[in-house]
């Protein structure tokens, strides 16, 4: 009798966005903190006795077909281990999601990841978290990351990931109209247009770049748990272009910022806009505020503490 498993799949925030220079493969050259948080999806996995894989999700905005990233992990799978799929079939993949939709929190690739670790379970596969990384690249920039989870540097175009020691005592509140999307895509083409000429193009100095990060202080700050100075050292790049262009994303993060907390910054390309706090208490305190500067049915805000966790398996 085959297993089915129910897999949790956390969101990721960016702590720290810079864009480097350009890549060969058309990608940009990227250095990121990336962030686990509890906001998670959960994934039901469930063997079908089919050839076959099928979606099915209660969020409209989410697809069932093979648009879907976690359709797309599902065939990579299939492709890349053609016995296992033989003996054992497909699988019905339940999303009960809980991630807004295009917020730049990463829900899709979760997903993916999800997908890919209950694969593996149920064809018994016993693939290994760097194994599955390997796939996890093929699907996109983020995959990798949302299979471990916690704190990691990233690097390339994302998909290079550096362990760190990281904090789990921080909490956060984090907001997104939820009839607004950003095109990520948009966002980093925008970018090129208006600040080409910051970038490096010698590999010595990407590398060299790279390595302040690592060894930066905003790194220090989280090693050495400095709440406060993590709040000071948020940075993102992409708000350059994105704040300009949607304004209400600007007035948002003014909002955030002016009600608390250690640091307010928009996620990856945005819209969601997150302010690291101390304590649960404050969280609340600055959600509850928020909400009364901004009285818009489509604004949503969730509480959320720091991770260091990938996917793992729901009990």
């Amino acid at each position: 009798m085959q297993h089915s498993y129910t897999l949790l799949a956390p969101a990721k925030i960016n702590l720290y966005l810079e864009i480097i220079g350009d890549r060969p493969d058309g990608f940009h050259e990227l250095v990121m903190i990336l962030q686990s948080i509890s906001l998670c999806d959960r994934l039901t996995i469930n063997p079908n006795g089919l050839e076959q894989f099928r979606v099915f999700c209660q969020h409209e905005q989410v697809p069932s077909d093979q648009t879907n990233l976690a359709y797309k992990a599902a065939k990579l799978m299939q492709l890349s281990f053609p016995q296992h799929f033989a003996n054992y079939g497909g699988v019905d993949i339940t999303i009960e999601k809980n991630i807004p939709v295009a917020a730049g929190l990463a829900g899709g690739s979760a997903n993916a990841a999800a997908v890919l670790v209950g694969i593996d379970l149920i064809w018994k596969l016993g693939l290994t978290i760097p194994e599955l990384q390997t796939l996890a690249a093929q699907l996109g920039s983020d995959v990798p990351f949302c299979l471990a989870g916690g704190t990691a540097i990233a690097t390339g175009r994302g998909e290079k990931l550096g362990k760190i020691k990281g904090v789990d005592h921080l909490w956060l509140v984090l907001a997104k109209y939820n009839n607004l999307e950003v095109s990520t895509a948009w966002a980093y083409q925008t970018y090129r247009l208006s600040f080409h000429d910051t970038y490096l193009s010698d590999r010595q100095g990407i590398e060299q770049r790279t390595k302040q990060i690592h060894s930066g202080p905003l790194v220090s700050a989280i090693i050495h748990k400095e709440s406060a100075k993590i709040g000071e050292l948020l940075h993102n790049d992409l708000e350059k272009v994105v704040l300009r262009e949607y304004p209400n994303v600007a007035q948002l993060r003014e909002i955030m910022q002016r009600s608390g907390g250690l640091g307010t910054m928009m996620s990856g390309s945005g819209p969601s806009v997150f302010t690291l706090c101390e304590s649960a208490e404050q969280a609340k305190q600055i959600q509850k505020t928020v909400f009364q500067s901004i009285n818009d049915p489509n604004l949503g805000i969730w509480i959320a503490q720091f991770i260091n966790t990938g996917i793992s398996i729901s009990t």
